[in-house]
């Protein structure tokens, strides 16, 4: 389990494309019906309760040479007890997960 509890709304940074956000969502949803709202949101049914998605593409970061794409997402669970959070969230964040080693 998460060593905190899970907010009911938060927002994050993540390094990826807006392409590898679409390719990546189905899987991190597991076994949640997923449901696109529009171009830059999206909806996770979660027991009676769900997640909003809402993300923005931003401007990449630039280190040196190097340019990393970021995007903004914001998180808002309705109806979700913490537990269930908590339990989605991990997945979630696992399947999200790039490189490293």
């Amino acid at each position: 389990m998460f060593p905190r509890e899970v907010a009911e709304s938060f927002e994050r940074e993540y390094g990826c494309t807006e392409a590898d956000w679409f390719r990546c969502l189905p899987e991190a949803a597991g076994t949640h019906t997923l449901l696109l709202v529009g171009d830059d949101a999206a909806e996770i049914a979660i027991g009676a309760g769900r997640l909003l998605l809402h993300w923005t593409v931003l401007p990449p970061r630039q280190i040196a040479l190097a340019r990393l794409p970021r995007m903004a997402v914001s998180f808002r669970f309705e109806s979700v007890p913490d537990g269930a959070r908590q339990d989605f969230m991990r997945y979630f964040d696992l399947s999200m997960q790039r490189g490293g080693g």
